[in-house]
């Protein structure tokens, strides 16, 4: 009786969730994409082939059968579906990617300028010839730093010459950090650099690419602005407005993170929300104010109409990042619902969303600004849903309670996007801003009701040349935010870091919170100990107890809660990976100071048994060598490329090459390594073998 029960409720829950069934096609493609990058192995292509196969038929009978088995069926099929996309994608964007260091001259088409982490210009290259590297083997997109002193850069679409240095897109900082090559792979960037010597323009941009003159005009608008705004408002105006970050000022972008407001900068669903609102806004109360229009016309279907072409030509001119993309397809989603009459604000226009997002760059579900934004709109779908069948709430919109129900929105708004992106947050940036809601009740406002609005003021005036004054009003916003992350920033305990979690906490928080989205009555209660369990989980995480980059250069030494670092400078970037992972603050002077050894290029590590020999530099003969392998249980010899034989774990400049990061952890069971590549697998992106097989 009781199984039977329990049969019955199981078939009706089943029944339930098909009604939703659009809510759940994303996360099933977001599951078998999440399989497809979680492989230790690049699939072949056979692979492919087989799992379309059975993707199509598993959703044919899955359409076919209304039972049971017929749900589970659609369900395999879609988790087929996204791990067939994946492959599809990784394959469409494959291409060369340097196998070596390189030094020497390099002549490329400007695509893109914008600035490095350490403020320097930074120029995009396109279809680039690099010496007497074959064009076969050459990237299709390389990305060089200039560190010399030359002030004027190259213009959109020129071809240029330059002397510099290039490697391959590095891998993982520490086995279990975030994975720039693969990042690189889907952008088709096959190699980085810089350079100290000065460039040379080699021809003038082609004046009949539409490319280059989105380009140009995109830096012609960015000029425009900074030169009716001061400096710190003109960055921000440009990076918000064309998505030109080169001349954000830096101390104004610390305290814009600090105050968890970082995220204004970044052209997304905040931004692009807000410039199409503002005009779906403005021509739909333009019609109502004309009566002849208001009773003939549907204002409401031509203000989306117009909105979502403003949306478009935002997204062109704001140079399409994924970020940008992203937010034009939930916009754009949100319009068309309105062209068909149906709910604007809906999961099930969340849901196609991403949907659209997944099918076409499956990647992006890796990505914290994916996740984050999505985090953010579904929260704020379902709490305000909600809210609407709640007594107090429909009472705050009569009587004098509308006079301030929009601040409490606002506050509400923000309190429940600052909690539902909070965990990504500190699993992607180990960072938590306290005073984050503070700064965004009073910061969101200025964006929403002065900034953007002005902008879009702006963008009407322009042609008459009276758009200085919404300039200077626009400016007064951003010089008003500003000074509201300066402030907050500074108030004590602004931002605390918090340490690396186990790399499962983040997906068993993702599984609890669908489950109580998504599921109904008693059964959605089940998430509840997920999402506990996850948070369990995150709280169990070990920092390694010696880091080595993949160079072998940086060494990280954990000595009392400090990580002690071997280089006061030089590869910073996995310095600050390390300490922000390890919840410090990053200075990279301050960590080595603590490095205890007296000679940073050899000294020896005990890690609880085990003893680690790190010796940088080739002063030794070989039988001196092959005597440390044999006293010692590791040893580490970055320039080294002769192969060691002994009874010690030996990595050399092949061996660090080929693995890539390495971290040892001293555990009851003993010494425990791991290895970038042993984390990430043989891939398209990490494994220069696996793509010449592939024959790219």
């Amino acid at each position: 009786m009781a199984i039977e029960v329990v049969h019955n409720r199981f078939v009706e829950t089943l029944a339930e969730q098909r009604q939703q069934g659009l809510l759940w096609v994303p996360v099933c493609l977001g599951f078998g994409i999440w399989m497809y990058f979680a492989m230790p192995v690049e699939p072949s292509t056979n692979w492919y082939w087989v799992c379309m196969a059975g993707s199509c038929l598993c959703l044919m009978f899955g359409f076919i059968s209304r039972a049971v088995v017929g749900t589970f069926s659609v369900i395999v099929g879609l988790v087929l579906l996204g791990f067939c996309l994946s492959i599809i994608r990784a394959e469409t964007v494959a291409g060369p990617v340097l196998g070596w260091r390189y030094y020497g001259p390099v002549t490329g088409t400007v695509v893109a300028i914008d600035r490095s982490s350490s403020d320097k210009p930074r120029l995009t290259l396109k279809n680039p010839t690099m010496g007497k590297i074959s064009a076969r083997r050459t990237p299709t997109y390389i990305r060089v730093s200039l560190h010399s002193d030359q002030t004027t850069l190259p213009k959109p679409g020129a071809r240029i010459a330059i002397v510099g240095s290039f490697s391959p897109p590095n891998g993982p900082s520490e086995p279990s950090g975030y994975d720039f090559q693969r990042r690189a792979w889907f952008r088709t960037l096959g190699a980085v650099g810089y350079s100290r010597k000065y460039f040379e323009v080699l021809s003038e941009p082609e004046p009949n690419n539409w490319r280059v003159w989105v380009f140009r005009a995109r830096l012609a608008l960015s000029s425009e602005l900074r030169k009716h705004l001061p400096v710190k408002q003109g960055g921000f105006a440009a990076a918000i407005i064309v998505g030109d970050r080169s001349f954000v000022d830096q101390t104004s972008l610390k305290h814009l993170r600090r105050a968890n407001l970082a995220h204004l900068l970044a052209i997304s669903g905040l931004h692009m929300g807000l410039m199409t609102g503002v005009v779906f806004a403005l021509i739909r109360v333009g019609l109502a104010l004309i009566p002849r229009y208001a009773l003939r016309l549907p204002a409401k279907k031509i203000a989306a109409v117009f909105a979502i072409f403003v949306g478009l030509s935002y997204l062109v001119l704001s140079g399409a990042s994924v970020a940008t993309q992203r937010a034009f397809v939930m916009v754009a989603m949100m319009l068309g619902a309105i062209l068909i009459d149906r709910l604007a604000i809906s999961l099930r226009a969340v849901a196609m969303a991403a949907i659209i997002i997944l099918t076409i760059w499956p990647e992006n579900l890796l990505e914290p600004g994916f996740q984050m934004s999505f985090a953010a709109t579904i929260a704020l779908v379902v709490v305000f849903r909600g809210l609407k069948n709640v007594r107090w709430w429909k009472a705050m919109y009569h009587g004098r309670w509308r006079y301030i129900q929009p601040l409490v929105g606002l506050i509400g708004s923000s309190l429940v996007a600052g909690a539902a992106t909070a965990p990504f947050a500190a699993y992607h940036f180990n960072q938590v801003a306290h005073y984050g809601l503070i700064a965004n009740v009073i910061s969101l406002p200025l964006m929403s009701l002065i900034v953007m609005p002005c902008a879009v003021l702006a963008g009407v005036l322009w042609p008459v040349g009276l758009h200085g004054v919404a300039l200077w009003g626009m400016g007064q916003g951003i010089s008003a935010i500003l000074n509201m992350a300066e402030w907050v920033s500074g108030l004590g305990g602004a931002v605390s870091l918090v340490p690396q979690a186990p790399p499962y906490a983040l997906m068993v928080f993702v599984v609890g919170t669908i489950v109580l989205i998504l599921f109904r009555r008693t059964v959605r209660l089940f998430g509840i100990p997920v999402v506990m369990a996850a948070v369990l989980l995150w709280t169990q995480g070990h920092r390694p107890d010696v880091l080595v980059t993949g160079n072998g250069r940086l060494v990280g030494v954990m000595q009392d809660g400090e990580r002690a670092l071997n280089r006061k400078r030089g590869n910073g970037f996995a310095a600050r990976s390390w300490l922000e992972n390890d919840g410090l603050f990053f200075d990279q002077i301050k960590s080595a100071a603590l490095f205890e050894a007296p000679n940073v290029d050899r000294f020896i590590q005990k890690v609880g048994d085990a003893t680690i020999f790190y010796l940088w530099g080739k002063k030794l003969d070989l039988d001196e060598l092959f005597d440390i392998c044999r006293e010692y249980d590791v040893l580490i010899a970055p320039q080294w490329r002769e192969t060691v034989s002994g009874q010690c774990m030996y990595w050399g400049e092949r061996e660090l090459r080929y693995d890539g990061s390495l971290s040892f952890e001293d555990t009851p069971e003993g010494l425990k390594i791991e290895t970038a590549r042993q984390n990430g697998g043989k891939r398209l992106w990490n494994s220069y073998r696996l793509r010449k097989t592939r024959g790219i």
